[in-house]
């Protein structure tokens, strides 16, 4: 069993509450991902999010085929961290960790996925050159979206 990481951290130049208040909030994943993924939430996305919120969303991974994925929200920390787990959906494992940490002029997060995918030995083989680079263009969307919404993090 093999089990992938995408490990990612981004620094905004916005402050632990702003950071806080966006990325915990389930509504705001739709901004946050490619148009073309087809994103929706289904359900779960109505109150602030707590431990065991069950987010239920479509999305559209590959070739254009709709397919429901349920994550459970496992563990939050408010203004610290919160971790998101799939219960049903495109991967075998999908364990994915949100960090936030105050820095000098901004907040660093950082995102840790630890996924593993479906149909064994087939699913390792096209890993590298299907689910790998989708993740990472997925990912970079993610860092080019928040840097169109909160600005670039300048360093001194």
């Amino acid at each position: 069993m093999k089990i992938y990481t995408l490990h990612t951290k981004q620094n905004l130049p916005i402050t632990i509450e702003e950071a806080w208040e966006f990325l915990s909030n389930p509504k705001n994943l739709k901004t946050i991902t490619p148009d073309y993924m087809g994103f929706k939430t289904l359900s779960g996305d109505e109150k602030p999010m707590f431990s065991g919120q069950i987010i239920q969303y479509i999305v559209t991974p590959v070739l254009g085929i709709p397919m429901k994925w349920v994550t459970e929200i496992t563990h939050v920390m408010d203004k610290k961290y919160f971790v998101d787990e799939q219960r049903f959906g495109p991967y075998a494992l999908w364990h994915h960790k949100h960090f936030l940490k105050e820095i000098p002029g901004g907040v660093e997060m950082e995102d840790i996925v630890d996924y593993k995918v479906p149909m064994g030995i087939l699913g390792q083989m096209v890993h590298p050159f299907l689910v790998k680079p989708k993740l990472t263009e997925i990912f970079d969307y993610r860092r080019e979206k928040l840097i169109e919404l909160f600005g670039e993090y300048k360093t001194e």
